[in-house]
């Protein structure tokens, strides 16, 4: 059964002292290979991989587009990139910003997403696999999706979702973007079953000699 909105925003006030500031520990890891330029953040929760994007200085520095369907999410990151002094914006169209954080509340099932927008797409905690098509079509050439979600694995450890509809398959992620050329990938079952990709969009003269 999927969640509703209301269902989301319901999550979000209950765990609104338990959110952690830190990014993903896989977007610490591959910072340095992620590319400068409009970012993208879908189902972003708390913000806490937005924020640490947009408060990146000199040669990282980068609009962040932050989406998820919660408006409790969306105000909550909203408050804490004012409080960081991140210029903020709102908006209807899951579009690159120019700079600091732009937060669009959209159902990601059937939002559209400007094509070939984004330099780098990070997706975390979340799986919809009626999204990957729109994810890859956004990408700019040479742009990078950071992708990490559960897989079945963990139905062997406490907590994370258990319904095998929001699992990935041992191999899937891997095998989920064609489209794209893996940078990194990997696949641990250690406290937690979790599989992460890097892969890039090709630019036009590679995609000309492959």
């Amino acid at each position: 059964m999927r969640t509703t909105p209301a269902e989301w925003d319901e999550k979000h006030r209950r765990d609104a002292n338990c959110h952690t500031d830190e990014p993903a520990t896989i977007l610490k890891e591959l910072l340095p290979l992620l590319p400068v330029g409009p970012a993208l953040d879908l189902a972003c929760g708390s913000g806490r991989n937005a924020l640490f994007l947009a408060r990146q200085t000199g040669a990282q520095q980068r609009g962040v587009t932050a989406v998820d369907r919660s408006q409790v999410a969306l105000e909550s990151v909203e408050r804490q990139a004012i409080d960081g002094g991140i210029d903020i914006s709102r908006g209807t169209r899951i579009e690159p910003a120019s700079k600091g954080l732009h937060l669009v509340a959209a159902d990601l099932e059937h939002a559209d997403i400007a094509p070939g927008a984004f330099s780098l797409i990070v997706c975390v905690r979340y799986l919809e696999r009626r999204t990957f098509p729109r994810m890859a079509a956004a990408l700019s050439p040479g742009g990078m999706l950071l992708f990490e979600t559960y897989t079945k694995a963990q139905l062997e450890f406490a907590g994370g979702p258990k319904s095998p509809e929001y699992l990935l398959d041992a191999g899937e992620l891997d095998a989920a973007f064609p489209e794209l050329e893996t940078v990194f990938y990997r696949e641990l079952r250690a406290g937690q079953g979790i599989a992460s990709l890097l892969a890039r969009k090709r630019s036009v003269w590679q995609s000309r000699v492959f």
